[in-house]
């Protein structure tokens, strides 16, 4: 009895996970479900590999292990939350960044809420993916199935890359950018989230996309970074499926043939750029391609609206949608979808 006391005294004692701040004006979150599946993907088969007995569990009894046969590879993982009062004309379909998942659209490292939920107490019904290859889609057997070896990010990568440090160097002294809103004291629990990422897989993504396209049907897509890509060439490739894009710094586009800028003709196109873009080595060119690739969907009849941050008065964004503004940065989102009709 002694015991279970001081037990219960000393989890008493622990302090609870601190929950993620929120807007005391901000309604609780209602829904009326949520739950998640897989899509897309195919069969492959390995042939030839030795067969090994492994101790799985230390301790434990070993066990044959074949690795030749048949194997489900290239699905992607998605999760949805469906409100309870829905405002969103269609479903928001929330696709990340290259050595990234879904979870960069989730609570920001620093525990505030992100942008999922943001559109989620819009009404917006959120599915968020993890891609072929990242998070819960899991990789496949190298190299008798992926080639080629993944990509990991070093902690100094993507502070120097995605404009939340001062160029190269600047992650050993720690220096940000002036007036940086990313949350650099949380840098750490930003690095937790990042995967390692292929170079060889984007037939098998882009195939993913289009496969949810058709399973969700007609969507306004939100991408990130790499994620533009494929919402670009899905958007080609599956007509009728795709309300309108919403692209934060998107460092890939879409085919540049008549046919495939026509399949873009009636898709409003939103792009996003944040601060601090010229003084950066890589991204006044990134962002130039995507300038001149809107222009060419302009030319062939479609709509394109550029925003750059800074020039609406929002100042410090890095690469990312946790900066400590982002709540400001998603409403230019929410406006811009709602003055097209498809919020209400």
């Amino acid at each position: 009895m002694l015991r279970h006391r001081l037990l219960a005294a000393l989890l008493a004692a622990v302090p609870a996970p601190a929950a993620p701040a929120r807007t005391p004006e901000e309604p609780a979150i209602a829904l009326r479900a949520m739950g998640s599946f897989h899509v897309g993907g195919r069969e492959a088969v390995v042939a030839g590999r030795p067969v090994r007995e492994v101790v799985l569990v230390p301790g434990g009894v070993s066990a044959r292990i074949d690795p030749n046969g048949t194997y489900q590879v290239e699905a992607m993982y998605v999760q949805y939350h469906l409100p309870a009062e829905q405002r969103g004309a269609v479903p928001l379909l929330m696709w990340h960044g290259g050595g990234l998942t879904g979870v960069t659209w989730e609570s920001t490292p620093d525990g505030r809420e992100g942008w999922q939920q943001y559109f989620l107490r819009r009404g917006w019904a959120t599915y968020v993916s993890d891609a072929v290859e990242r998070g819960r889609a899991g990789w496949a057997m190298v190299p008798e199935i992926f080639q080629g070896e993944p990509i990991f990010l070093t902690k100094e990568g993507p502070w120097e890359r995605f404009r939340i440090g001062a160029g190269p160097g600047s992650y050993r002294t720690r220096t940000a950018l002036p007036g940086s809103q990313f949350p650099v004291e949380a840098y750490d629990d930003f690095m937790r989230q990042v995967v390692p990422r292929w170079t060889t897989t984007d037939a098998a993504q882009l195939a993913a996309y289009r496969d949810l396209l058709r399973r969700v049907g007609s969507a306004v897509v939100l991408a990130h970074s790499q994620g533009g890509l494929f919402a670009f060439r899905a958007a080609q490739t599956e007509p009728g499926t795709v309300r309108a894009l919403v692209l934060i710094e998107p460092s890939g586009f879409g085919e540049a043939t008549p046919e495939a800028l026509a399949a873009l003709r009636d898709i409003p196109v939103l792009a996003l750029y944040g601060d601090h873009i010229d003084q950066n080595a890589r991204w006044p060119t990134i962002r130039q391609r995507g300038l001149d690739f809107y222009a060419r969907l302009r030319e062939a009849g479609g709509s394109v609206e550029v925003v750059s941050l800074p020039e609406r008065g929002i100042f410090g964004n890095s690469h990312m949608m946790m900066d400590r503004n982002n709540r400001a940065v998603a409403q230019v989102v929410q406006d811009w979808l709602a003055a097209r009709g498809l919020w209400r």
